[in-house]
């Protein structure tokens, strides 16, 4: 196979940073606040600009969808191999409500517009955990998908791809075009070298909104509160079965 793959990459806040939730409890603080590449797109990059360098692929492009500062993240996947950026620019209210189901009628639309063999994604992000934009996007073009891959093979037309399960590791091979999401042991991604990032300055991102694509960006979820996780209580330490059987009668547990 030599074609284009699409890589996403999701702006997130960075996994060292505290998470705080606003005062008003309708979400997290932003502003201010350290981002960085989702963990898992950096595993995604990384696995697509491999293709590329054995000669499985021609063309790596970063998409990411946001306000502007997503250029930020794709000038990152840019610096670590990728060829060249889409960035879907969305603000305001429309970028608060973007869940899984927006993103994913954004990857299907592109991949159309680029005549994009492989769509490569992180399993899931780091903020929302939701894990459902790979699976959404495979639906939506009605590709096979190959999720939570720990490894990734081209064979001609097909893509065989080991899967991380409950049970152990599934392999599969499915035709291409076809959707596949990253796990955690898929790769280690290279960190991008001064020269590099200095290259991606020159590397072209088109910008383009999700009405250029046909879109409508309407959520269907809404967000009705956001709260800390409640504090630990401490334990308490019992000398017999006798006193934790105690213990836990008087709790009601029993």
């Amino acid at each position: 196979m030599s074609g284009r793959v699409l890589v996403g990459v999701k702006r997130v806040i960075d996994y060292a940073v505290k998470i705080r939730v606003k005062p008003d409890n309708t979400g997290v603080v932003t502003d201010g606040v350290k981002h960085s590449m989702n963990p898992f797109c950096e595993i995604a990059v990384e696995e697509a600009v491999k293709l590329k360098e054995k000669k499985f692929i021609k063309e790596v492009v970063a998409v990411s969808c946001g306000p502007q500062q997503a250029q930020e993240t794709i000038r990152t996947a840019l610096a670590m191999g990728a060829d060249r950026g889409i960035h879907v620019e969305v603000t305001g209210k429309d970028y608060e409500a973007m869940g899984p189901l927006q993103v994913s009628k954004i990857m299907a639309a592109l991949a159309k517009k680029e005549d994009a063999q492989l769509i490569i994604l992180g399993k899931q992000a780091i903020d929302d955990d939701c894990n459902q934009t790979g699976q959404m996007t495979a639906a939506l073009l009605d590709w096979p998908q190959g999720t939570f891959a720990s490894e990734v093979s081209l064979e001609g037309d097909k893509v065989k791809v080991v899967r991380e399960i409950d049970g152990g590791l599934e392999t599969i091979r499915i035709n291409t075009p076809a959707v596949l999401t990253a796990d955690l042991r898929l790769n280690t991604p290279r960190y991008a070298t001064l020269p590099n990032i200095m290259k991606a300055k020159k590397k072209k991102i088109a910008k383009v909104n999700p009405a250029d694509l046909g879109l409508d960006m309407t959520s269907r979820l809404e967000v009705v509160r956001v709260d800390e996780p409640p504090q630990r209580l401490a334990g308490v330490k019992v000398e017999t079965v006798e006193d934790l059987v105690s213990k836990l009668r008087e709790q009601g547990t029993l």
